[in-house]
């Protein structure tokens, strides 16, 4: 019963690490790919569309992530 714990805890953590390193790289794609800096047209030019948009990549990301690992 311990190992069988066990085994899903490693499982868990794995996959985890696997979503996030992911999720990481998928986030840098799309900060490489945007003819634009990110970071200067949501904080200094105050531009809400963008960070909406980033908002909805991220949350797709994770969801697609999820389903994968589960």
């Amino acid at each position: 019963m311990f190992e069988h714990l066990l085994q899903g805890i490693v499982e868990s953590l794995v996959f985890s690490l696997v979503g996030v390193i992911v999720f990481g790289a998928a986030f840098l794609g799309i900060v490489k790919v945007s003819p634009f800096s990110l970071k200067k047209e949501i904080e200094e030019d105050q531009n809400i569309s963008l960070g909406i948009i980033i908002g909805s990549v991220i949350i797709g990301l994770s969801i697609i992530i999820a389903v994968s690992i589960n």
